[in-house]
């Protein structure tokens, strides 16, 4: 009984009136927004939204879209092997080896049927976690400069040149991890906040804006074709919209002039650009300096073999 009297309760604070009048108007805009797609309103029916509106719109748009032409390219920064050349071919190759070594582990534990089990298992070292490899463009020449160093004999030129080599780009590869970190604090944070907070928000006023627009137009087409008993109800209804689209198409501008005139996006751009000139200011340091030393062994090296 008092489940029954609780849902009558609530039942009774339930206002059905409106709702079904916001049914109503979410239909009829439904309806308004179909036939203006389908060509069957007039242009002199549907309601001219302000020209200030209109502009701030395009403004708008061209913002959203160099956010997200320029998100498109330098989201590559979110993931640090964006240059790298081998990534999945190293990636099988090192699965198989984890794989591999697991199977060995597990095969190791398990006793023959010749042996006894021991009394009590030794105790067992815990595996240390293997350090992980960045894997970017920089560290694989450093690599591989090291690599191709050790092949060679000890005191050979190009033993000699390709460990120069490496130095530089050992330092190349440590100012390109920072880079990155760099780029995804100081630009791809900010970038993607002004795309779906900033603008997000204009873009949801507009929407408002559209479905009031809409509601009005389709309270115009019922007062027209509104008989006398309802004419004075249709009549509130469209300056009720008219009202409602009024403060709404205000609140977009607002909101609008805000996005552009917020000075976020251009902080952004200089932090990406001081980032890449702080990467390509190490590079070009190092390498210059590593040049010099592979040079003088070039030298020495093409003066004998004449």
């Amino acid at each position: 009984m008092d489940g029954w009297n609780k849902l009558q309760s609530s039942l009774s604070t339930i206002n059905f009136g409106q709702s079904a009048n916001k049914l109503a108007k979410g239909f009829n805009s439904s309806v308004q927004a179909t036939r203006e797609r389908l060509g069957q309103v007039a242009p002199d029916e549907i309601t001219e939204l302000p020209q200030e509106y209109k502009d701030l719109e395009n403004r708008v748009d061209a913002l959203r879209n160099a956010h997200i032409a320029m998100l498109k390219i330098t989201n590559v920064y979110s993931s640090e092997s964006y240059d790298y050349p081998v990534q999945v071919q190293e990636s099988l190759a090192e699965l198989s080896t984890t794989i591999g070594a697991g199977f060995s582990n597990l095969a190791s534990h398990i006793p023959s049927s010749s042996q006894s089990p021991p009394a009590s298992p030794p105790a067992q070292k815990q595996r240390e976690a293997p350090v992980p490899v960045h894997k970017t463009l920089p560290h694989a020449l450093t690599r591989a400069s090291h690599s191709a160093a050790t092949l060679l004999p000890p005191g050979d030129r190009l033993g000699k040149a390709f460990t120069e080599y490496a130095t530089g780009w050992d330092k190349i590869a440590e100012a390109r991890v920072e880079q990155d970190a760099r780029i995804q604090q100081g630009f791809l944070q900010g970038w993607q906040t002004t795309l779906t907070t900033s603008l997000g928000v204009a873009m949801k006023a507009r929407q408002a804006v559209k479905s009031s627009r809409l509601e009005l137009d389709a309270a115009k087409q019922t007062l027209k074709n509104a008989g006398p008993a309802k004419q004075e109800h249709a009549r509130l209804e469209v300056e009720n919209a008219e009202d409602d689209l009024v403060q709404k198409t205000e609140v977009a501008i607002t909101l609008m002039k805000t996005v552009l005139e917020n000075p976020e996006p251009l902080k952004n751009l200089n932090e990406l650009a001081k980032a890449q000139l702080m990467f390509f200011a190490t590079a070009a340091e190092a390498l210059s300096g590593v040049q010099g030393e592979i040079e003088e062994l070039s030298v020495a090296a093409e003066g004998e073999y004449r």
